[in-house]
């Protein structure tokens, strides 16, 4: 893949042309004070007792959007802990299996792995439908419920990871400290969460992140799956406003303006799938001193893997246990 997007210099200053929908953080406080309101107390049942020691691994189920049930993994040392990462996973995949999550365990975090509502198909399993069903999907999601902001599929996917962090403060206890972490679309859900949750998350993670500067990206993108959205809308043009519209209200990078966080991005220059200029998008957006983005002038959406030292050190100083 070429450098098919702006040059470095530009990116670097490159602000979304995007409006923000009037009201949005009253809108989204609604969103979350109704699934609190529907919410039933997480569950948890040990998983493979004896297995995974000297962790402890919990199935774990909490209320997310809507009320729905969604699944988990917190894994934690068999020891009190105060420090929870909680992770999201990139589209098409669930929470897989814990074997999959032991790293940050094995260096002293606790872990609260979401899984993705209504997917889980594709390259690791999930465990949670959408609302309705039985579990997990092969499923392609960017089109479903777009006509309004309030019935769109990933404004319950982003209400399950503020949810999410709700979770990991019942799990560890209320002065517990909050990290979000995770990689395409478990980078934009770590957006969403560090902005939507702002008051406690301390430490924000998103590699390559899915779904900012979201206009802007459904007509770049030369690969799926923000091409599921110009498909559907090339003949289903009665809908191209309202589905716009609807957009706004999960784009990360509007909603970057309200990360607090200590944040650490990257951006793959020859990504297909999330065009750099929408990643810098959102952290452009970011207003707090403490953020920082890595670039990777020849990677793709696949993240180099000398990354994840970078983001071992950054976490041992900015989140250490």
């Amino acid at each position: 893949m070429p450098w098919y997007d702006m040059p470095l210099e530009r990116l670097r200053e490159y602000r979304t042309a995007t409006a923000e929908p009037a009201g949005l953080d009253d809108w989204w406080a609604t969103r979350l004070r109704e699934a609190r309101g529907l919410a039933k107390p997480a569950a948890l049942t040990a998983h493979e007792p004896g297995l995974y020691a000297p962790f402890e691994v919990s199935d774990v189920e909490f209320s997310g959007g809507a009320g729905d049930r969604v699944r988990a993994w917190y894994i934690r040392p068999r020891r009190e802990v105060d420090h929870v990462v909680v992770k999201f996973v990139g589209y098409g995949g669930g929470r897989g299996t814990p074997a999959e999550h032991m790293l940050l365990p094995a260096l002293g975090y606790a872990v609260l792995v979401m899984d993705s509502r209504g997917q889980g198909g594709k390259w690791t399993t999930g465990a949670t439908a959408d609302g309705t069903g039985t579990g997990p999907e092969n499923s392609l999601v960017m089109t479903r419920g777009i006509g309004t902001p309030e019935n769109y599929y990933y404004t319950r996917m982003f209400t399950d990871a503020a949810r999410a962090v709700d979770t990991a403060l019942e799990l560890a206890g209320p002065s517990a400290k909050i990290a979000v972490s995770g990689a395409s679309q478990g980078g934009a859900l770590a957006l969403a969460a560090a902005a939507l949750q702002a008051q406690n998350v301390a430490v924000c993670h998103a590699d390559v992140p899915f779904l900012c500067d979201i206009q802007r990206a459904i007509t770049l993108a030369p690969s799926a799956p923000y091409t599921e959205i110009p498909e559907f809308l090339a003949e289903n043009v009665a809908l191209i406003p309202k589905a716009l519209d609807t957009l706004r209200y999960v784009d990360c990078a509007l909603l970057a303006r309200r990360i607090t966080a200590t944040t650490l991005v990257c951006a793959g220059l020859m990504d297909s799938i999330c065009p750099p200029s929408t990643v810098f998008a959102a952290f452009n957006e970011i207003s707090g001193p403490h953020k920082d983005i890595a670039v990777y002038p020849f990677s793709g959406h696949s993240v180099p893997h000398a990354h994840a030292e970078r983001q071992l050190h950054h976490l041992r100083e900015h989140f250490p246990v």
